[in-house]
C-alpha cells in the first residue's frame, strides 16, 4: 500500500492516530488478502525525502509482530509501529487525502526530520553569511526534492526575514516546515540568529508542493 501524500497537522495526541475513514480504506484492502483477519498494518519510517520522512505501509501477520512492535488495535484494524519508528510518528494521523481525487492514504505527520544529521558545517563570515551559506549548502538542497527554496530576504541585526519560493509558494505545509524544521537547523547551527520572520504568502501560488 502507498503513500501518495504527506501532511501535517498540530495534533498533539500519542502515538499514530487512524481515523475512521483510513481503517475503512484498509480494512477494504485487507480483504483481498488471503486469511486478512490474521493480518496488521505495519507502519514504518524507512528514510527521509528532502524535509519529510519517507514512510512505508505493509500487510503482515500479527503473530509474527516483533517484541519491541507498538501495537494498537482500533475497530477491527491492529497497527504494529516498529520501535525506531514511534518516536516520529507519535502525534501523526492516518487518514484520507483532503483532496477526494486523490487516491491512497496520507500521514499528517507533526514531527519533522533533522536535515542536517550527519552533516559537517563550518559557516564563515557575518551572521547573514552564515546563513545564506546554511541554506545553500545544507537547506535547498533537500528543500528542492520538492520543487522549493528558502531565501534570505534581509537581515535586521540577529532577526532573519526568510522567503520560501518555488513549489513553496502557496503551500500550507511550508509554514510548518520552515517553523518546526528550518527554524530548529538555524538555530542548531546559527545561535546568534533571535528570531525569523516567515515573509512567504502561504495563500497563494501555483505550484505547491503539498494540497
Amino acid at each position: 500500500m502507498s503513500i501518495d501524500q504527506i501532511e501535517t497537522s498540530e495534533d498533539t495526541a500519542k502515538g499514530l492516530l487512524v481515523t475512521d475513514a483510513a481503517v475503512e480504506k484498509v480494512l477494504e484492502a485487507r480483504s483481498e488478502e488471503d486469511e486478512p483477519e490474521k493480518l496488521g498494518l505495519r507502519v514504518q519510517i524507512i528514510g527521509i525525502n528532502g524535509p519529510e520522512f519517507s514512510y512505508d505501509l505493509s500487510f503482515e501477520s500479527i503473530d509474527e509482530a516483533l517484541d519491541n512492535d507498538v501495537i494498537s488495535t482500533i475497530g477491527d484494524l491492529t497497527v504494529l509501529v516498529p520501535e525506531e519508528s514511534y518516536e516520529n510518528l507519535n502525534g501523526a494521523t492516518l487518514d484520507l487525502p483532503s483532496n477526494p481525487m486523490q487516491g491512497g492514504l496520507v500521514i499528517r505527520n507533526p514531527n519533522r526530520p533533522n536535515m542536517l544529521d550527519g552533516e559537517d558545517i563550518e559557516l564563515t563570515g557575518s551572521i547573514g553569511e552564515k546563513l545564506q551559506q546554511l541554506l545553500d549548502m545544507h537547506i535547498n538542497p533537500s528543500l528542492a526534492a520538492h520543487g522549493g527554496y528558502a531565501e534570505l530576504v534581509k537581515m535586521e541585526g540577529t532577526v532573519a526575514h526568510i522567503l520560501m519560493g518555488g513549489g513553496c509558494q502557496g503551500c500550507a505545509m511550508s509554514a510548518a516546515t520552515l517553523r518546526q524544521g528550518i527554524e530548529v537547523m538555524i538555530a542548531e547551527a546559527i545561535p546568534e540568529i533571535t528570531e525569523i520572520v516567515d515573509l512567504t504568502d502561504h495563500e497563494a501560488g501555483e505550484n505547491p508542493f503539498f494540497d
